[in-house]
């Protein structure tokens, strides 16, 4: 059995960002990493724009100027401007190149076709020159940036309709237990509803892994050994909730071990999650989860998820920590350490309760989990904690 800061430092280790690319349309990028760096294809903006609602005036010597007509967005003329002579233009219109600079309207009077400015304005005021944001050819985005809503509006202001972005991996989502029937049955005695699937795909989901399939297999060596021998030839990921345990009819890592995969890790010293199972088949990534939903979400937001991240291609992978000053006493039972379901607020930290397991209702309340190194036996109100914010 190893220590958390072992498991984190080797599943670090044993992960590897994805060389494959993918060709995508710009309005499907959000939540994927940029692979190759995006080139601008014009000037923004590819004219000399106007930045405020006004008059572009010929001269920046005169007080007095005649108005000639306007322009506004959209419009492609670009009037010739004599010395004391003006235009009306509006903001995002094309400055006509002989205008010296743009007065806001608030500045001027107008009387007929008039003009007469209350201070003189210095040249190019309020005139967005060509190529102010970014100019043809120079790098938009850099290979390695997340794609954000931001981002895409950037993009499609300078016109780029698709992208090369690093390929999401194909992810398979196994559940085992004979005693586990989908929601919306019946349950008999001795059976209870699957919940991890949809717990694991949902985080999955609010991240941007959409590329799931799921299995469900029963406890038997056979059968199980058969499904993982496909999964692991198939997909990129493959985890895997339950049977890897100890017992009985915990098949998983007999039949992991007999496909030989390259094991990493068995066994972290934490609570709770502490039958966690890591391997490498190729270039297959493998997480054997514990069946209890508590245990297996938290080992998904602390092993699998900085995994998923960085097969992705991103560079900040880890979920975010800090610290806050607890508002409650707790102690432990046993000298593993914990992640503890929590609710943070204001900088303070409130353990919930319902900490087993195989408890999911104080997840569903949580933002947050402590974590409790082994040398921390006990928390005292006011303490100051290590905790990991939930995506």
């Amino acid at each position: 059995m190893i220590s958390v800061q072992e498991a984190l430092q080797l599943t670090n280790n044993h992960t590897k960002r994805t060389e494959k690319m993918i060709r995508i349309s710009l309005s499907d990028s959000l939540g994927y990493i940029i692979a190759q760096d995006v080139i601008s294809p014009i000037n923004m903006p590819p004219f000399r724009q106007s930045a405020m609602d006004g008059y572009a005036l010929g001269s920046v010597e005169d007080k007095d100027f005649t108005l000639i007509g306007e322009v506004k967005a959209g419009d492609n003329a670009d009037p010739v401007l004599k010395k004391g002579e003006a235009i009306r233009i509006f903001t995002g219109a094309p400055v006509p190149d002989t205008a010296k600079a743009v007065i806001m309207q608030e500045k001027v009077q107008v009387h007929h076709n008039q003009l007469t400015i209350e201070a003189l304005v210095l040249p190019d005021t309020n005139i967005r020159p060509i190529g102010e944001q970014i100019k043809k050819d120079e790098i938009a985005l850099s290979k390695g940036t997340l794609v954000t809503a931001a981002g895409i509006g950037y993009l499609a202001t300078l016109g780029i309709t698709h992208i090369d972005v690093y390929q999401k991996p194909a992810i398979a989502i196994i559940a085992t237990g004979n005693e586990l029937v989908p929601p919306g049955q019946l349950l008999k005695y001795g059976q209870i509803y699957e919940s991890n699937s949809i717990t694991l795909s949902t985080a999955l989901n609010t991240i941007g892994f959409t590329d799931i399939s799921y299995f469900k297999v029963e406890d038997e060596y056979g059968v199980t050994l058969s499904l993982l021998e496909n999964t692991i030839d198939q997909y990129d990921v493959v985890l895997i909730s339950g049977g890897i345990s100890v017992g009985d009819y915990d098949f998983v890592g007999k039949a992991l071990r007999a496909l030989e995969v390259d094991e990493i890790f068995y066994k972290v010293k934490q609570k709770p999650g502490k039958p966690l199972f890591f391997a490498k088949k190729e270039c297959t990534t493998i997480f054997a989860l514990p069946g209890n939903p508590a245990s297996s979400l938290s080992c998904f937001y602390i092993y699998v998820l900085p995994a998923l991240l960085k097969i992705s291609g991103y560079t900040n992978h880890d979920l975010k920590r800090g610290t806050a000053i607890s508002t409650t006493n707790y102690a432990k039972k046993g000298q593993r350490a914990e992640f503890l379901k929590a609710l943070v607020q204001n900088n303070k930290v409130t353990i919930l309760d319902g900490q087993a397991s195989s408890m999911l209702k104080s997840f569903a309340l949580a933002n947050a989990m402590v974590y409790l190194p082994e040398e921390i036996v006990e928390v005292k109100t006011g303490d100051s904690l290590q905790i990991i914010n939930l995506p």
